[in-house]
């Protein structure tokens, strides 16, 4: 068997190439953060409520009067979505009645807000809430626009993979993060929300190809130990930094489009690094293009201060390699036994219920009582530490255990939020924030517990069809948010509910922390709780006939 790891060990482990490469690509993945969840910003809802025009011939006393209370989270407020009749109120303001003594307003006709709204100029300047009005019957439209993006993540994932596999990682990278960069720019020059949202959905596609790619370049070039850092620590934590810059950048710059366009400008200053970021030689190698591949590995050994040998890749060994003929496997096989069908459908559960966690989380920050921005820095900091307890956890404990222990805390402490009186706000966000701790930590540690759990065969298409329902869960969660509007706490409910459940269910899933990975379906562990039937006689029957039929063809020969 052909091992490039092996041929390529004279590199070493950690040589300022690798490192290189290391931090280039992890940087890479820094506008993904503060891009991904813009929509807190972009889309924030400020206070608003009715305009009542200055041709409405009112006094002052009824123009104070104008807008009907109504109770949200146990206050009285004013209404957001309702005046009182203009006529009526003119009337009564012409008569020189008095509101509250001469006119009772429970009595008033209401109506919508015909002439607009009024929206507070804090914490935003303006968002596009506040350009398009996407309030009271159109309120649908905010969380919309944020499952949009979620959805052009989803046809990126479908399509990443295949473009990167046919042009190369590389291209593919620097291709789309033009794409993320580019759309994200001409956003700032859309004049309605439909075309604002197009280009969204279209800043989503690239925003996962980018990630994708750079995720899969990182784990081809670098070796088998770092590889694992690199995909624990490196992309994730660079994320999180992206993430921190969003709330920093939205505090200086509160008018939206003038944000739009801070958050694109960096795009640029990732050009450069196409003439430091080289093409992954694995990839080269499968396109059968190895004097590319040597080229590649004799720079980095010249880095490296390293001398490389006279052949590196043996040209007939690679096209041996790429010509051999491998078994096809579909999507069915991922549902063709039991074992291996149960352990899709957890997994896709499991996947599901923690991006809707996490996402509903991040996106629901301008919710929490207190400063926005700082809940929001909030929010991305916490990522860090859960980042590198979900790679302790991975190194030295079980698998099962740690995600189910990491989804307990994260669901249990949501749930507990609603006892926590409205005065308490410092308590509530504490919550808050121990539970997006818990839900990012289980999401950092799935994706190397789902690949353990699949075999070689299948384990691409495995990881592949848990991540598109990643990808449902991400459109979901701006829905779960909404609920907020109705009542404070239960996307909290929700949220904490569903994660305590996956928990649980996370119990039953097979250990695999110590285990090998297994290449074939067979291989596989076995889900707890299932009964699995031994071999009919007739099946044993028949293997012990042509174990015999073997054995004697041997010996004849």
């Amino acid at each position: 068997m052909y091992d490039y790891d092996q041929v390529t060990a004279f590199l070493g482990k950690w040589g300022p190439f690798q490192r290189l490469i290391f931090f280039l690509l992890s940087a890479s993945i820094i506008p993904n953060g503060f891009n991904g969840l813009s929509a807190v910003f972009l889309a924030g809802t400020p206070e608003h409520r009715c305009r009542v025009p200055a041709s409405a011939n009112l006094s002052s006393e009824w123009l104070n009067n104008s807008i009907p209370l109504e109770e949200r989270d146990g206050r009285q407020v004013l209404s957001r979505c309702r005046r009182y009749r203009l006529e009526a109120l003119a009337h009564f303001s012409a008569t020189n009645l008095e509101p509250g003594r001469d006119v009772n307003l429970s009595q008033v006709e209401q109506e919508k807000c015909l002439d607009g709204w009024e929206y507070s100029r804090e914490p935003y300047l303006s968002t596009i809430v506040s350009e398009w009005d996407l309030v009271c019957d159109n309120d649908w439209k905010s969380p919309l626009t944020t499952s949009l993006f979620f959805v052009g993540v989803l046809f990126g994932s479908f399509i990443s993979g295949q473009l990167s596999d046919k042009f190369g990682r590389k291209n593919v990278l620097f291709l789309t993060m033009g794409i993320q960069t580019g759309f994200g720019f001409l956003q700032i020059f859309s004049t309605s929300w439909e075309m604002f949202s197009i280009l969204f959905l279209i800043v989503g596609m690239g925003q996962i190809s980018n990630y994708v790619a750079a995720f899969v370049l990182g784990t081809e070039i670098l070796g088998k130990s770092i590889r694992i850092v690199y995909c624990t620590l490196g992309v994730c934590i660079f994320y999180a930094f992206g993430y921190m810059l969003l709330p920093l950048c939205a505090y200086f710059i509160r008018e939206w489009r003038m944000l739009l366009l801070a958050l694109t400008v960096p795009g640029l200053l990732y050009i450069p690094l196409w003439w430091f970021i080289p093409e992954s030689p694995r990839w080269l190698l499968a396109q059968g293009r190895v004097q590319e591949a040597e080229d590649i590995i004799r720079k980095a050994a010249e880095k490296n201060h390293v001398t490389a040998p006279d052949v590196i890749f043996d040209p007939i060994k690679v096209q041996d390699l790429n010509s051999q003929e491998q078994q096809t496997y579909s999507i069915l096989d991922l549902v063709r036994t039991r074992n291996i069908r149960s352990i899709t459908i957890m997994c896709v559960i499991l996947w599901m219920v923690i991006s809707i966690g996490y996402f509903g989380l991040s996106l629901d920050t301008p919710n929490l009582h207190g400063n926005v921005y700082i809940n929001c820095f909030l929010s991305a900091v916490i990522e860090v530490p859960a980042y590198t307890i979900s790679w302790l956890l991975l190194q030295y404990l079980p698998r099962r255990y740690s995600m189910a222990a990491v989804l307990f805390l994260g669901g249990c402490v949501l749930l507990f939020i609603q006892l926590v009186p409205t005065y308490l706000s410092v308590v509530s966000i504490t919550l808050m924030m121990i539970g997006k701790f818990g839900i990012t930590s289980s999401f950092s540690m799935v994706y190397v517990y789902t690949a353990e759990l699949y075999p070689t065969v299948v384990r691409n298409m495995g990881v592949g069809a848990s991540s598109m329902a990643s990808r449902f869960g991400s459109i979901l969660s701006p829905y779960f948010v909404y609920l907020g509007a109705y009542d404070r706490f239960l996307p909290y409910i929700l949220m904490g509910s569903l994660t305590v459940l996956t928990g649980i269910l996370t119990l039953f899933l097979p250990e695999s922390y110590g285990a090998p990975l297994p290449d074939t379906i067979e291989q596989m562990l076995r889900v707890k709780g299932i009964k699995y039937r031994s071999a009919s006689k007739s099946q044993r029957r028949l293997k012990y006939g042509e174990e015999n039929s073997v054995i004697l063809k041997n010996t004849s020969l």
